[in-house]
């Protein structure tokens, strides 16, 4: 199995259990193994729950949604090089990575669309309102990566930062591609699609194996962000000592104990106003962020 795809689900449920354990430690309890994998026993219990019945959903949208979640998560993950290994090594990698993001706004969507519920659509609708706003600031954090690098392919970008991580002169990307990971995650801070206010949004009418894909596809796309922070902004596999691929394993782990760890200390964003400070800040501030590596490598 090619090594991206196959740790992509180590590290979900690492963070999985890793959230679990902050929120044992947030309600005062005590931190235990079992703490830690609780969200997990909980999973063959959903394989074996009951569809919820609706009066008139469109099952095939519905289904199409649910899956195209996870799915795009691990297709995204064909591009990223673990240590000096990458399935696909296609020359428009950052494009690719982003086509599969996007693709999630369908998969979400669709999940609300699909049952023929108010409150179900609500959470699809916030989810395309939070899309608009983080969405350009990430893509211009990645293209600040790729200027830098004068490639679009991600083993190109990792070899260009021999010396000096992007991380390091390009922190700004860095932290709005961090911003982008739990956006398209739609977790913690950006979990409004799953609003409480709406009775769990495009969760609300999904049940057993559904379910289960849905939130199986948040931790994975957080675990893929992640992945994809390493090559992009960490120089990759690069490092003293250690082989490649275990040097994109730490970095990897780093990143995504700092992405679990934010999820508990950031109130929930409201599309709106989340809407005005990604255009009248973010944006703005993303593309200056941009012109710096176009301008380096002008005068290189």
């Amino acid at each position: 199995m090619p090594a991206a795809p196959a740790m992509l689900l180590v590290f979900a449920v690492l963070a999985v259990a890793a959230d679990a354990a902050l929120d044992a430690r947030n309600a005062g309890r005590r931190i235990t193994a079992h703490t830690a994998v609780r969200p997990l026993l909980a999973v063959p219990r959903a394989l074996l729950a009951q569809p919820r019945r609706l009066p008139a959903p469109d099952r095939l949208l519905w289904r199409a949604g649910v899956i195209t979640v996870p799915v795009a998560a691990v297709l995204a993950t064909l591009v990223i090089p673990f240590g000096n290994r990458v399935v696909a090594d296609l020359s428009v990698g950052v494009v690719w990575f982003n086509a599969m993001e996007v693709l999630t706004w369908a998969g979400l969507w669709l999940a609300g669309w699909g049952p023929n519920a108010a409150f179900s659509l609500v959470g699809g609708y916030r989810f395309l309102a939070l899309g608009l706003a983080y969405e350009l600031p990430l893509m211009f954090a990645l293209i600040s990566a790729a200027t830098g690098a004068e490639s679009l392919r991600v083993t190109d970008i990792v070899g260009a930062q021999h010396g000096l991580w992007y991380a390091v002169w390009m922190p700004f990307a860095f932290v709005l591609y961090l911003a982008g990971v739990l956006a398209f995650s739609f977790l913690g801070p950006f979990a409004y699609p799953l609003g409480r206010d709406v009775a769990d949004g495009v969760l609300g009418e999904t049940s057993g194996v559904d379910r289960l894909l849905l939130q199986a596809g948040r931790w994975l796309w957080l675990a893929a962000g992640a992945a994809m922070a390493v090559p992009l902004f960490l120089g990759g596999g690069a490092g003293p000592g250690l082989p490649a691929w275990a040097w994109s394993l730490v970095k990897t782990l780093l990143v995504l104990a700092v992405l679990v760890w934010t999820l508990r200390r950031l109130p929930m964003l409201r599309a709106d106003r989340y809407v005005e400070l990604a255009w009248v800040v973010l944006l703005p501030l993303s593309v200056l962020q941009a012109l710096v590596p176009a301008l380096v490598s002008l005068t290189r």
